[in-house]
Parts: C-alpha cells; structure tokens; sequence
C-alpha cells in the first residue's frame, strides 16, 4: 500500500510538472515545446525568450505559489474547525483580505509587501468577526453549516465595504480593482512572487511544524485538551497560520474561490489523514490545479482572458453543494 501511494504521488508530481511547461507553452501565440524549454534558459530568438521568461514563467511560478498557498490554508481550517466545508473564500478570509488590500490600493501602497500587510489585516479582521458571529449562534466547530453561514455574512459585508470603497474612483480604478476581485494571474512579476513566496515559506512552514496540533484537533476539543494542548491557542494559531497564507495569496493574484474547498478532500481521498503529509500534498495538487485552470483561462477564448476566480468556481461550486449534501 505504501508503495502504492509512492507511486501515485509520483505520478501527481509528473502531471504538476507537465501543467507547469503546458502553461509556459500555451497561449495567445503558442511555443513549441523544445523552444519554450531553450528559451527558459536563455536560447532561442528574443521574441521567444522574452514571451517565455518575463510573461509565462512568471504566470505559472505564480500559479503555483497562489494554488499551493489556498490549498495549505484550506486543509488547515478543516482540520481546525472539523469542518469539510471550511476554505478560505467560503469562510470570509479571502473577501476579507481584499477590503485590505482594495483600501492598500487606495491610499496609494503599492509594493507587493504593503498590500500582502493589508490584505493579511483584512483578512485577520475576518476570522475574527466570523468566530464572534458563529459564537452569537453558540457555535464555534460544532455546525458546519453555522460558520459556513458566518462566513457567507462577512464576505457579503466585505463585498459592499468594497463597493463603497471603489464608488468614486475612477473608471479605469474600477474596472482594475474588479478584474483583480475576479482573480488573475495577468500581472505577475517577479517582485511579487518573491514576496509571495517569503509568506508562503514563513506560514506553509509553521502550518507545517504545529501539523501534530491540528491532528489533535480535528479530534474535537475535549481530546484534544485531554491529550495536552491548549485548544484556544492552537486553535488561534492556525487561524493565524492560515490567514496569512491566504491574506498573501489575494495581495498577489485576486480573489480565487474554493481551492482551498476541493484540493484537501483529493488528497484524503487519496489515502492521506495526518495533516503534515495532507498540507504538503494539499499544496502539490493546488499548484497543479491553479495552472491547469489558468491555462483554462486564458486559452478557452483567444484572444480574450477568463477571470481565473470564474474557472474555478465553475468547479467548486458543484462540488462544494455535493460535500454540503453529505452533511446535511
């Protein structure tokens, strides 16, 4: 059986990487493969190299980090919250980091660290008012459906904070900010995803090393507190854990939905309970369904761009009311 699992994750990581050089080959004008992989390392015409190393390496690295990241935060929150609805964009967290990272915008911050602070602001605010919301209905992990309903109410509320925020900006503010809120990988470049990458290492890290607590957990929390940890700061911390991660993941690409929400039952399914191993295959799959659904993205309609946040939400959604069926 463990060669087994060997064998398919080898398998997964095979297919992440052939996404990975699909979305470096594929687009507008598509590269042949022998091409794309010479230009990756500077050879080849300049049309070519520059296509390949300063538009399409930057999108897919992105695409890895933004899917890796939402799927890491995922696993975290179910676990946490012994909720197999919980994901970032469901719970508020994601609607929350964009209030800060659109209100970052507004007062002129810029640089990807400033918006990343911000957005993880918004989205620390967020958990926060979803926990006090699900407390008022005498329910932290117990009901699924309460935070899940919680998290409705603040992403709602972020959304028309939004709203406000944007009514008298400027027509091309506007339909920037409303791309953005889609969810895009367009912009990447590198000072963004080595900021990215800094959030992901310092909080896909720690999520890593407290994975133990989060095991206890999703015990419940009378176990858990019988087994020796104190529920409400571990509790705490993956939150704090997985808000960061999520906060970074919108500063840099947008608001994408339900990554978080699918990714970490394929990798149970595949045979994973223990949430070290469960994170760090969360975060393989993300990456390779990022890419693959932003290669969706910008191929289906040529010359045109989907907004990446539509694609997968196309494939959350349907899954998202097949897991609420199961509990329901």
């Amino acid at each position: 059986m463990k060669d087994l699992r060997g064998v398919t994750w080898i398998i997964v990581a095979i297919t992440v990487a052939a996404l990975m050089l699909a979305g470096v080959i594929l687009g507008t004008i598509s590269i042949p493969a022998l091409d794309a992989i010479r230009a990756l390392f500077g050879y080849g015409d300049n049309t070519t190299v520059s296509i390949v190393r300063t538009l399409r390496l930057p999108r897919v690295l992105m695409g890895v980090l933004v899917g890796a990241g939402l799927a890491m935060s995922g696993a975290a929150l179910q676990g946490t919250l012994r909720n197999p609805l919980a994901e970032p964009y469901l719970l508020g967290v994601s609607g929350g980091a964009a209030v800060g990272a659109v209100l970052a915008f507004a007062f002129g911050a810029s640089a990807p660290a400033l918006v990343a602070i911000a957005a993880f602001a918004g989205a620390t605010s967020a958990v926060l008012l979803a926990m006090v919301v699900a407390r008022a209905a005498r329910s932290t992990r117990g009901d699924p459906r309460t935070l899940l309903m919680a998290g409705v109410i603040i992403g709602a509320f972020a959304n028309a904070v939004i709203m406000v925020i944007l009514a008298n900006a400027p027509p091309n503010t506007i339909r920037g900010a409303l791309w953005w809120m889609m969810g895009s990988l367009s912009d990447s470049d590198w000072p963004a995803i080595r900021w990215l990458a800094l959030y992901l290492i310092v909080g896909g890290g720690a999520l890593i090393a407290y994975a133990r607590e989060i095991d206890l957990l999703a015990l419940g929390e009378e176990a858990a507190a019988a087994l020796g940890i104190n529920v409400e700061r571990s509790a705490q911390r993956a939150f704090f854990l997985a808000a960061l991660i999520a906060a970074a993941t919108v500063a840099a690409a947008g608001l994408i939905g339900f990554v978080g929400l699918i990714v970490p039952h394929i990798v149970r399914s595949l045979g994973v309970s223990r949430h070290r191993p469960l994170v760090l295959g969360s975060a393989l799959i993300g990456a390779g369904l990022v890419v693959a659904a932003d290669i969706v993205a910008r191929t289906i309609l040529p010359p045109g761009e989907l907004p990446l946040g539509a694609i997968t939400a196309l494939l959350g959604v349907p899954f998202f009311l097949g897991q609420l069926r199961k509990i329901t």
